[in-house]
């Protein structure tokens, strides 16, 4: 019988860590506004292979979902990210065992990319499909999308999907590292437990970007929409914002 079962992590930040944050740099978040033009909504992995065996990253496919559907109303851009099938390694089957390392080098499917995603999303003609080689989809020669993202004029990214404390986490430290506004969804990302998404969700906070809740990222979107009302349009990546 198929599972359809839906979750969602009891995510949590200790209030000691918002008020070290705080005390550094004068407020709560590093990225109190941002502007839609600039932003990408990063949606790593949400495949059937990882879709289907975790109740928790079907819990998280409607936030991810509404953030798609209001980024692009508002002149920002999605982008969906699969794992590519890699060749096979020594190290691969070294590290996972054989067996499951051909798993794992299959697991992003065959054909083409928009039909490998869960099927439960709606796409738009704009969005970005890219492949990645490696966890994360920032990481240099391993994917397209830093590349495509650039020439969008992008600035911000919001790290969402699974699973949290692998692709997820490494994408947002290498988009970091890249110099991103990085933001992580706390429930737009998935894994197996809480106490392992909550350990990413911290790490994030503390030293690689600002983690935010759908409702805040949402607000976010809508704040800067309202700015740029009857403000002449100076091309994508130019709109004001706050």
């Amino acid at each position: 019988m198929e599972n359809t079962e839906t979750r969602m992590h009891a995510w949590h930040i200790e209030e000691r860590e918002y008020r070290r944050q705080q005390d550094r740099r004068g407020r709560r978040f590093a990225f109190p506004r941002l502007t839609p033009a600039r932003t990408a909504l990063v949606v790593i992995d949400m495949v059937p292979f990882f879709v289907d065996a975790n109740p928790y990253a079907r819990g998280i496919a409607p936030n991810i979902q509404q953030l798609a559907d209001r980024l692009r109303t508002a002149d920002g851009t999605v982008a969906w990210v699969v794992p590519a099938r890699t060749e096979r390694t020594l190290v691969g089957d070294e590290f996972h065992g054989p067996d499951a390392a051909e798993m794992f080098r299959n697991s992003g499917g065959t054909g083409p990319l928009p039909g490998r995603l869960w099927p439960g999303f709606v796409t738009g003609p704009d969005d970005i499909f890219v492949e990645k080689s490696a966890p994360s989809a920032f990481f240099p020669g391993r994917c397209l999308l830093p590349d495509l993202l650039q020439e969008r004029g992008i600035d911000t990214v919001l790290i969402t999907g699974t699973v949290t404390q692998v692709c997820c986490e490494s994408s947002a430290r290498d988009a970091f590292t890249r110099g991103y506004r990085v933001v992580m969804v706390a429930d737009a990302n998935a894994t197996g437990r809480d106490q392992d998404h909550n350990a990413t969700l911290a790490t994030i906070y503390r030293s690689f970007g600002d983690v935010r809740p759908t409702t805040e990222v949402l607000d976010l979107i809508d704040a800067a929409r309202v700015t740029t009302v009857n403000i002449p349009d100076l091309g994508r990546g130019e709109h004001l914002a706050g």
